[in-house]
């Protein structure tokens, strides 16, 4: 009698210890060793769901973010023409970069140094289809410019835009681009800094830029920043590095500065700024000496005029 009490007893224990190592080592809730079989493949069965299967909170944002946006991002492909110092004809030279779908219109959002000087662009979509795209509007001040595809509508699924300004350094940001040819990559990092600025080829400055450690590379150009919302809050346009490739500083150019200037590109195909007419001043004691005025502008119209250099020739007397 003794003996089958503590039969029953270690039975009941081992029992019990099955069941706490199967949550543990599966991830799935406690099974009893002394369940039918078939309520045991049931249950592991309704463990199949994507955070009891072993992802993380941490991984099921980024499952989100990157499924809800990754056909918005679109490649785009540049032919352009560069003419030899020495020879009279003109060698083809191709570009690539990223975009981002705004419209189901068919507009697209990439910087301008990605289809700046471009003969031929090409726009290749998630499904693998391509189109000509031509250039609606570019403003180099801010290195963004809008072109357009004659597509399906069921082919374009626009990004949506949020808001750059609640931006804060240490959130999380995620940038899809098609770094090297490599279309639609993800990578995810955090904000670095926020109002960096950037020098530009011409030798102005752009401001505001927001700064990430999310590893992107040449053909990044264009392509979206995303918050955790699968929202675009910025522009991926450089990175700092000496070798050309992603050296974990990044930049961006504010999704807010995008929204201010894609209406004016579409509508007229610049951005019109107040423009007083006067390209180059001095400061001299006396306030500011005007050297140069655009021609036709509003300061050359209005009869202000910069200084002229003159040169005339001395006639010298003899030596004493």
């Amino acid at each position: 009698m003794k003996q089958t009490i503590w039969v029953a007893f270690f039975a009941a224990v081992l029992g019990t210890t099955v069941g706490v190592f199967l949550a543990q080592d599966q991830g799935v809730r406690s099974v009893s060793a002394r369940q039918p079989a078939s309520n045991t493949v049931d249950s592991v069965r309704k463990a199949s769901t994507p955070v009891e299967a072993g992802y993380t909170a941490e991984e099921l944002v980024n499952f989100n973010v990157y499924d809800s946006t990754n056909r918005g991002v679109v490649h785009i492909t540049t032919r352009s023409a560069r003419t030899s110092a020495f020879l009279l004809f003109e060698t083809p030279t191709e570009g690539a970069g990223s975009g981002s779908v705004l419209d189901r219109d068919g507009h697209i959002l990439t910087n301008n140094h990605v289809v700046a000087g471009a003969r031929e662009i090409y726009v290749r979509l998630y499904n693998g289809e391509e189109y000509p795209a031509g250039v609606v509007g570019s403003d180099d001040l801010n290195d963004l410019a809008v072109i357009k595809i004659e597509a399906p509508e069921d082919f374009l699924h626009p990004i949506s835009l949020g808001d750059s300004a609640q931006l804060r350094v240490g959130q999380k940001i995620h940038a899809i681009g098609n770094p090297f040819g490599l279309e639609r990559t993800y990578t995810v990092g955090i904000v670095s800094s926020l109002n960096r600025q950037l020098p530009t080829a011409d030798r102005r400055t752009m401001k505001s830029i927001v700064q990430i450690d999310a590893a992107i590379n040449p053909g990044n150009s264009g392509g979206p920043l995303l918050n955790n919302q699968g929202q675009m809050v910025g522009v991926n346009v450089a990175i700092a590095s000496k070798v050309g490739e992603s050296s974990g500083v990044g930049f961006a150019i504010p999704v807010n500065t995008a929204k201010r200037v894609v209406p004016q590109l579409i509508e007229n195909g610049r951005v019109i700024r107040p423009d007083i007419g006067i390209t180059r001043v001095y400061k001299t004691e006396e306030g500011l000496l005007i050297a140069t005025v655009a021609p036709e502008g509003p300061a050359d119209k209005a009869g202000l005029q910069g200084f002229k250099l003159v040169k005339t020739r001395t006639q010298r007397g003899p030596f004493v």
